[in-house]
């Protein structure tokens, strides 16, 4: 015996306490619609909105339009096998194609199936989730609208929450730094590999062999800890941390170093997450050491000689004020 066919009529009549303008546009959301089309519903004639279905699917399809306001009702369908949904152009003239079926999410014209071509879903587990969201809606909103409709726009969160501030992690390519805190960190990893070689190299000075050992996992260690500090900084500016292979390019590379430390960082997230939190005064500490460094250096490397020269001018001059005293 062949199963009975259901198909779900709308006349255009509301749910009680809904509002015309609202049960429109969750019907312009829920079949994908211009709302041209919609407005063709109301018009008072009874409408097919689905046609052909067992009668499992038709209460999913009842269920469904009437928690988005819509009076709709279950009928048998005595000619069973017409198109999904038939708001698009019932009105205009009937399906020609008793195969194809109009997808409930995407609204894509196509033959019917059980998955949408289009979009990929499955038809029958959509329907299912629908009704089940019409049955069990997320928690409304404090005061918007009296009316909740599962078809509006979400307002619980869809995505993980970032926090204000991301996470500091120094051993760790994840994450994001800032310019201040990337010129403190690295200032703190030479100042730290600098102890480290000293104190190998006074081993080295001592013992070889074990000294040799001991600065090979040191200059390692810092290379890496050189590499993720600098790849967080990269991060910071929305960049790829592959970019940190530019700074062995000879001339290039000195030039993008540069830019590390000018170019200041995205403002908000980006997809490395959230921005750095504020710099700490050790911070600022170090990085104003990391500046003054090079300055005193490049200062040292002009005063020294020039020191150096005065002294041995100042010298040649006693030595040639005291020869004829010398001489008598």
């Amino acid at each position: 015996m062949t199963e009975a066919r259901y198909k779900i009529v709308f006349e255009g009549k509301l749910m009680p306490e809904m509002a015309l303008d609202t049960v429109k546009d969750n019907l312009a959301r829920l079949f994908k619609s211009d709302q041209s089309k919609i407005d063709a519903l109301f018009t008072g004639s009874p409408v097919a909105l689905k046609r052909d279905l067992a009668e499992a699917e038709a209460d999913k399809y009842l269920a469904v339009l009437q928690n988005a306001g819509a009076q709709v009702r279950k009928e048998q369908d005595l000619a069973a096998g017409l198109s999904l949904v038939a708001h698009d152009d019932e009105h205009a003239s009937a399906p020609t194609n008793s195969e194809s079926m109009i997808c409930p999410k995407c609204g894509q014209q196509q033959a019917k199936a059980a998955e949408c071509a289009s979009c990929g879903i499955i038809i029958d587990k959509y329907l299912a989730r629908q009704a089940q969201l019409a049955e069990n809606p997320p928690a409304a909103a404090p005061a918007a609208s009296a009316t909740v409709s599962p078809y509006s726009t979400p307002k619980a969160e869809v995505g993980e929450t970032l926090p204000e501030y991301g996470e500091l992690k120094v051993f760790s390519i994840n994450g994001r730094i800032g310019r201040v805190r990337y010129l403190g960190w690295y200032m703190g990893v030479m100042l730290l590999a600098m102890l480290g070689y000293a104190i190998a190299a006074g081993i080295m000075a001592v013992a070889p062999i074990i000294g040799g050992i001991l600065m090979i996992p040191l200059v390692i260690a810092t290379v890496v800890v050189s590499v993720q500090v600098g790849v967080q900084r990269l991060h910071d500016l929305g960049w790829s941390g592959w970019l940190l292979l530019i700074n062995i390019i000879p001339v290039v590379g000195s030039v993008f170093a540069l830019l590390m430390l000018v170019v200041p960082g995205n403002q908000g997230a980006n997809r490395y997450g959230p921005p750095p939190p504020p710099n700490s005064t050790g911070v600022v500490v170090l990085a104003w050491t990391g500046l003054l460094v090079p300055i005193i250096g490049i200062l040292a490397a002009i005063a020294i000689p020039a020191y150096h020269d005065y002294t041995e001018r100042a010298l040649e001059a006693q030595q040639q004020q005291y020869a004829p005293a010398d001489e008598e």
